[in-house]
């Protein structure tokens, strides 16, 4: 059973090993080193109500996880979010990033943010597919500004008005 809460404090060292699996393995981030605990718990607690942070539980484990994070440092940009949303590879494809996105979403609503941002990166077309499903719109592509795994590829851009 797929249960969807807020992340905790104890959720830290899972919430690490699947983001670091993401930046070995794919390319749904652009990060490029793997993160410590030191700074996924730093990560966690500069964020305030409008980012908040949530998991994914089956049974007793997290399996994924989902954060709106800061579009910008800058001051004008506080009512922007970016989404990001990484899931465990062997629970992909079942469901749970449709949950997540649904929920994060929820939650962006109780916020003071105006509008979420997606970056996705050329290749992850399920990706694009989930966000247009959740009420993003196709805003552009960003092309050839990113490197990994030795290919230079685009970015989509997403945008759903809140």
């Amino acid at each position: 059973m797929l249960n969807i809460r807020k992340a905790t404090l104890n959720d830290l060292e899972i919430i690490r090993l699947i983001y670091n699996d993401a930046i070995l393995n794919t390319t749904a981030t652009f990060d490029t080193e793997i993160k410590s605990s030191a700074d996924r718990k730093e990560w966690f607690e500069n964020r305030d109500e409008n980012f908040p942070v949530i998991v994914a539980v089956v049974g007793e484990e997290v399996v994924g996880y989902a954060a709106l994070n800061k579009w910008s440092e800058r001051k004008a940009y506080d009512i922007t979010a970016e989404i990001s949303l990484y899931i465990l590879p062997d629970f992909r494809g079942k469901g749970i990033g449709k949950r997540l996105i649904e929920t994060i979403c929820s939650e962006a609503k109780q916020t003071k943010l105006t509008n979420l941002i997606a970056r996705i990166t050329e290749g992850n077309e399920s990706s694009i597919y989930l966000h247009k499903m959740n009420g993003f719109d196709y805003v552009g592509v960003l092309k050839k500004c990113g490197q990994k795994f030795g290919r230079i590829l685009d970015v989509t851009l997403m945008q759903k008005m809140l």
